[in-house]
């Protein structure tokens, strides 16, 4: 059996936006209603990691607000795909931006993003979501 790994990352990245563009609307449902049953999360807000959707939803619902983003930048994407085609992680940069209060862009925040999808009854639901501020450290650390 092949995999179209092209396809699958196509997929996989067009959902990401989708998704994200809901969020940024003030729709966090496309993000929560795909998220599996057992995932894992991880936000900057957090020190321990959440695991469950039930957790997970109740998480976001308690700190989520419009975040009246007019637009995003989704920058250096990689996806990884699996040879079984079945589990795909998407890393990447993400810039949003809002409207200051003279009708002009400006940058909200900068994040890395990695999200895993798994391929769960014929859709890809993410079962891991990591975001983080892009810039935590002001030096180059290893530990």
């Amino acid at each position: 059996m092949s995999v179209d790994k092209a396809a699958i990352s196509k997929t996989v990245l067009e959902l990401e936006m989708a998704f994200n563009e809901r969020w940024s609307a003030g729709d966090n449902r496309g993000y929560l209603g795909n998220y599996a049953e057992e995932i894992s999360y991880f936000d900057p807000t957090l020190k321990d990691v959440i695991v469950g959707r039930d957790e997970v939803i109740a998480h976001i619902d308690s700190i989520y607000s419009n975040p009246h983003i007019v637009r995003s930048e989704y920058l250096n994407p990689v996806v990884h795909v699996s040879d079984g085609g079945d589990f795909a992680v998407l890393a990447y940069n993400l810039d949003t931006y809002v409207l200051d209060d003279d009708g002009m862009e400006r940058k909200l925040r900068a994040w890395n993003a990695t999200e895993a999808y798994r391929l769960i009854d014929g859709a890809w639901r993410i079962v891991h979501s990591n975001w983080a501020f892009t810039r935590t450290a002001m030096e180059a650390i290893a530990s």
